[in-house]
């Protein structure tokens, strides 16, 4: 299904899968300039995932993430999605957790 898909066009994310899950880990995350995220698929487990916060501060300027199809690359497994929700500090402005839902 994912062959017949132009992902050129698309904004790409790289990301890493989490082994571990929970505030502390979070806060371990967030100290070397990531943040936690997570893809909820319909069919499938969700995904927790791990983004670099400079790169995805970038993105997200533009405000066409929130209504295009974005391409999620976990592990070399490509998924296409849209952003759920993007939780920010509240004063810092920096990113504490993002929501993915996966699409294909």
């Amino acid at each position: 299904m994912l062959n017949f898909i132009n992902f050129k066009k698309m904004i790409t994310i790289n990301a890493v899968r989490r082994e571990k899950s929970g505030k502390s880990s979070s806060r371990r995350l967030r100290l070397k300039n990531k943040f936690p995220a997570i893809m909820y698929c319909i069919a499938k487990p969700n995904i927790c995932i791990e983004l670099e916060n400079n790169l995805i501060s970038k993105i997200i300027l533009d405000n066409k993430i929130y209504e295009n199809q974005l391409l999620l690359i976990i592990d070399e497994i490509k998924y296409i999605v849209k952003v759920k929700s993007i939780q920010r500090h509240v004063f810092k402005l920096s990113i504490m957790h993002m929501d993915f839902f996966c699409i294909k």
